[in-house]
């Protein structure tokens, strides 16, 4: 676990330049992986079930994200400091190779399902890096040593998947993941926490000059490799933002931690349940492949991509805006008031959809 570190102006340039070389790698990088892509034919072909591009489109950004972003952590954070960095790089690298061979040859969910389970156990057991208390949500407070292992891996796994099955659309997966890596990043350096600051502006360095290419038309998707190696580092925040909350100076400290990262994560999070439980409902397997997700049924209204993206963007940083200025209230309503909120809206969106289809 990362200890509080004082702001000094060496300390501070880290986070910069860490966003900067992410920045610079992936930018760069990125034409000549479109360029390799159209001569080996490394394509997401369109379809009329799932796919919702109408032309060839190459795959593999997610490989630019993943060099920005992990040479900037490698080189900007502090091995002393951030104790678990080689668990986190070596787990980061598990899922990059996996989502590679998914790009490319795709793989049964199972297949992804373990090496995602694979993943979470270093970051968990061998990091170390875990949710240790819940807050106070539903009345549990610490959690065992047990208990943290299991809860934490699936957490992982549930956020992983998440970004992994929001990646439909032009600019989603690499909008909402900047945007919540911003709001992380903010909270790390108002209380004072470097080494996961750096870890945040790698990771949002490299999301931005993706984007540049990413905006309809689309040159090139960040695939499998991109989105599963966002919701990783995303992840990996999560826990260190949870569980630092403690040790924050006392005017920078939470009273709803777990909560917050939930409200933070809203879309792709509340997204993944809301699939899921409409899956089950019909008998389905939850991870069959369809166009349920929130951003299918905007684009049913007639919005395009960038409409959609914008729209799921804005109600994001709105719940983020939300729930930390309110975040004083009871930790157990919090969560009511945003799962309601939620539901809500995704009610009101189906209803218009339904609507629309009549018409």
């Amino acid at each position: 676990m990362n200890r509080l570190l004082q702001f000094e102006s060496p300390q501070l340039l880290f986070p910069i330049l860490a966003f900067g070389c992410a920045f610079l790698i992936t930018l760069v990088s990125i034409p000549s992986i479109i360029q390799v892509a159209r001569l080996k034919h490394l394509f997401d072909e369109p379809d009329d079930y799932r796919k919702l591009h109408k032309r060839v489109v190459p795959t593999l950004g997610g490989l630019a994200i993943f060099a920005g972003s992990i040479i900037s952590v490698l080189l900007f954070t502090d091995g002393s400091e951030f104790v678990s960095r080689q668990y986190v790089v070596a787990a980061a690298m598990i899922l990059f190779f996996l989502g590679i061979k998914d790009d490319i040859i795709i793989l049964s969910p199972y297949s992804k399902f373990l090496g995602q389970f694979v993943s979470a156990m270093i970051i968990v057991w061998a990091g170390d890096i875990r949710i240790t208390t819940m807050g106070g949500l539903f009345g549990v407070h610490e959690l065992s040593y047990e208990l943290s292992i299991g809860f934490s891996i699936l957490t992982i796994m549930v956020i992983v998947n998440s970004f992994n099955l929001i990646d439909g659309i032009d600019c989603l997966a690499g909008t909402i993941g900047f945007i919540v890596t911003s709001a992380y990043a903010a909270w790390f350096y108002k209380a004072g926490f470097i080494q996961p600051l750096i870890l945040s502006m790698a990771i949002m360095g490299s999301i931005l000059a993706f984007l540049r290419y990413n905006i309809t038309p689309a040159r090139i998707f960040m695939g499998d490799t991109g989105s599963l190696l966002i919701g990783t580092i995303i992840a990996v925040l999560t826990l260190q933002f949870i569980n630092m909350n403690h040790l924050a100076a006392e005017s920078h400290r939470l009273q709803s931690a777990p909560v917050l990262a939930f409200g933070i994560m809203i879309i792709p999070l509340f997204d993944l349940m809301r699939v899921f439980a409409l899956r089950l409902s019909k008998g389905q397997s939850p991870f069959m492949a369809d166009k349920l997700h929130i951003h299918h049924q905007l684009l049913r209204l007639g919005l395009t991509h960038l409409e959609t993206t914008f729209i799921l963007g804005l109600i994001n940083v709105i719940f983020i805006v939300f729930i930390f200025s309110f975040q004083s209230i009871a930790i157990s309503y919090l969560m009511s008031i945003i799962l309601v909120v939620a539901i809500l809206l995704s009610v009101l969106v189906s209803y218009l959809v339904k609507r629309k289809n009549n018409e």
